[in-house]
């Protein structure tokens, strides 16, 4: 079978060939499925989607919440990319058991490492329930008796779905909330490292490399889901036993060939392929050249410190991989905007639609409407991304801060353990000179960036972090704690 199936982050499949591509829901591949085999797959869309025999969606895999994995054996065996494991390597790491600079190699399953927290989730089905979300939606409803009405329907069904089962079940909105599927998935909580090259073959080339093809990089860790007797997820206990999946995907030596089929199936999150010029010329001009300052402070500070310390490279190597990532995709992806000169496309498109339309009562005003919706949105759209890079990838002190929220509840034992058992993990990663330099220049950064109607927010949630961490830090976590952090 004259195939190559590549997997990147993504539940939706995008087929390249020439000039036909396109981001597809596995479950309406039936579609296409003509236009496809025509370009060489040797699959029928049942063979790649069904709910009732196995399918090529058995052996794709959520891993960790972020990344995409493949089974690729009878016995759970997965593959997924170097950085996406990083974390885990880094965790069973020190600087007498290197195994970021030399690699890990479980020689036979009692050698595999556990790995408390990180998950490997299945697609059991996807459903479209876009009828049902709108049900019992009229005209007459304003719009937030409209949206409540919508949020308790997806509620039930995915209540309904997952009723007498161990599946977890989501309704997502699609194509700006013109449709409804719902994703019905099983989680395994029991997934263990079996191998990993390297640093210098898992990432050879470093961040140079990254977003690059081709690429020369060994980019790959494996993993092994683990099930209870039953073949059902469980949590970690030493009497699971190796997964056994409903399919697996069987690597081919034959090599690639000119003209071969080639499909990309897994976990991307989200498209802009529809966003307006106006946004494109405010992520190309605004939006992402903010972003990019942000990761550029953070990754100086962070780069300097673990070339100083080994300890602090083990420590940040995986934090260093997840900030450089999307850095350097944002960097080349307005290099290639630019060269490709996608602004003037998108307006040439918008003009054709324009003239469309130019008779249609409904539509003749859109592009300017929409334009206006931009102008007022912006700077909302900035302070969510100023937010996000912040609060996910600046100072780590600011999130585990957030987290004494939760001593607000009603059980405060309760949470005063799960505090003390995650705390131990956090500074065992964590430097606080090194979190200090971030903070001081990505706080800065950050107001720096804000419109003035956005500060007043701003200010009371840190006020209000921050006095969570200092009040219940010094009486949870000691002295020493409380002078590490306030």
């Amino acid at each position: 079978m004259k195939r190559i199936i590549s997997f990147f982050v993504g539940i939706f499949i995008t087929i390249f060939s020439f000039a036909h591509e396109g981001m597809w829901i596995p479950s309406l591949l039936k579609a296409v499925e003509g236009d496809m085999q025509s370009m060489g797959l040797k699959l029928s869309a049942e063979d790649i989607y069904s709910i009732n025999h196995s399918s090529l969606k058995d052996a794709i895999v959520h891993f960790g919440g972020g990344c995409t994995a493949e089974i690729v054996s009878n016995q759970g065996l997965i593959l997924t990319n170097h950085h996406c494991g990083l974390s885990q390597v880094q965790s069973h790491s020190s600087t007498e058991n290197d195994y970021i600079k030399n690699g890990f190699w479980a020689m036979n399953k009692k050698e595999e490492l556990t790995n408390p927290g990180l998950t490997a989730t299945l697609i059991v089905r996807i459903e479209d329930v876009t009828q049902s979300v709108s049900e019992g939606i009229t005209a007459q409803m304003d719009e937030r008796t409209a949206l409540k009405k919508q949020y308790e329907n997806m509620q039930k069904l995915q209540a309904a779905a997952v009723k007498g089962t161990n599946y977890k079940a989501v309704v997502k909105s699609f194509y700006y909330g013109n449709e409804f599927y719902m994703i019905v998935t099983k989680t395994f909580k029991d997934v263990r490292l079996v191998g990993a090259p390297p640093v210098g073959i898992g990432k050879f080339g470093g961040d140079t490399d990254n977003w690059i093809w081709p690429r020369h990089t060994g980019d790959f860790s494996v993993f092994r889901i683990y099930a209870d007797k039953n073949n059902k997820p469980a949590e970690i206990a030493v009497d699971n036993v190796p997964y056994r999946p409903d399919s697996w995907l069987k690597v081919s030596m034959e090599g690639v060939h000119e003209n071969d089929f080639s499909m990309v199936f897994g976990f991307p999150g989200r498209t802009s392929q529809y966003l307006t010029s106006y946004e494109v010329d405010d992520y190309i001009n605004i939006i992402n050249p903010k972003r990019i300052a942000m990761r550029t402070q953070s990754l100086k500070i962070i780069d300097a410190a673990m070339a100083s310390s080994d300890q602090i490279r083990i420590q940040y190597t995986s934090k260093q991989a997840r900030i450089s990532n999307a850095h350097k995709k944002w960097i080349g992806q307005n290099l290639g905007l630019k060269e490709k000169d996608a602004l003037q496309k998108k307006k040439t498109q918008e003009a054709a639609f324009i003239k469309r339309v130019s008779k249609e009562v409904n539509y003749k005003d859109i592009l300017q409407d929409l334009k206006a919706n931009q102008e007022n949105y912006i700077k909302y759209d900035v302070a969510y991304s100023m937010f996000v890079e912040i609060w996910y990838y600046g100072p780590e002190i600011i999130r585990l801060a957030h987290g004494f929220e939760e001593l607000l509840g009603e059980d405060f034992d309760t949470i005063v353990a799960q505090k003390k058992k995650g705390i131990e993990g956090f500074f065992k990663n964590y430097d606080v000179t090194v979190d200090k330099q971030i903070f001081k220049k990505l706080v800065k950064m950050y107001m720096e960036n804000l419109f003035i109607d956005c500060y007043i927010i701003v200010f009371e949630e840190y006020f209000y972090t921050f006095f969570l961490l200092c009040h219940y830090g010094i009486k949870i976590f000691t002295e020493k704690f409380f002078k590490t952090v306030c």
